[in-house]
């Protein structure tokens, strides 16, 4: 009897995701990127140290909701102490992103995330990050995005 129900679930299952896909596809608002070669590239916003590339791939970062973006970080790349006034998901694509907590970028204290690793950041808490090598991260927030380092002599949008 077990094993007659096996194929109406999944029958089901497969059904139901059909219908959900045929709805989200219905959706004019999606985002969809089959082929990432062909994202838009642009340098990072000021608040950012010089040399990252950024896209947005959902929502917009500068207004208030859901997010999604992506940032190219070269390599020896370092972003000072910071933190951010929502919460903070980031998803290393490529390369390895040295991250850890506190009020000073210590890389003694870092925690390499490689690519697949994924850090949850609580919005209000001091946070840095470094690489060695060029690194692609995705970043999944809640706008507007604002950047408040913990020494203002660090604030690249003060240099430029």
């Amino acid at each position: 009897m077990r094993h007659a129900t096996l194929p109406m679930a999944a029958g089901f299952t497969i059904a139901m995701c059909m219908a959900g896909g045929a709805a989200f596809a219905a959706d004019s608002s999606m985002a969809l990127y089959p082929n990432p070669t062909a994202l838009k590239w642009s340098p990072a916003p000021a608040a950012f140290p010089k040399g990252a590339q950024i896209t947005v791939l959902s929502g917009d970062p500068n207004n208030t909701g859901p997010f999604v973006i992506r940032l190219k970080l070269p390599a020896n790349y370092a972003v000072p102490a910071h933190q951010h006034p929502t919460t903070e998901n980031v998803t290393v694509l490529s390369g390895t992103l040295y991250a850890g907590m506190g009020d000073k970028l210590d890389r003694s204290a870092s925690k390499p995330l490689a690519a697949g690793g994924f850090a949850g950041l609580p919005a209000q808490m001091n946070h840095f990050a470094w690489t060695k090598a060029p690194t692609t991260i995705q970043v999944e927030a809640e706008g507007p995005v604002a950047m408040t380092y913990v020494n203002p002599a660090d604030d690249p949008s003060k240099a430029r």
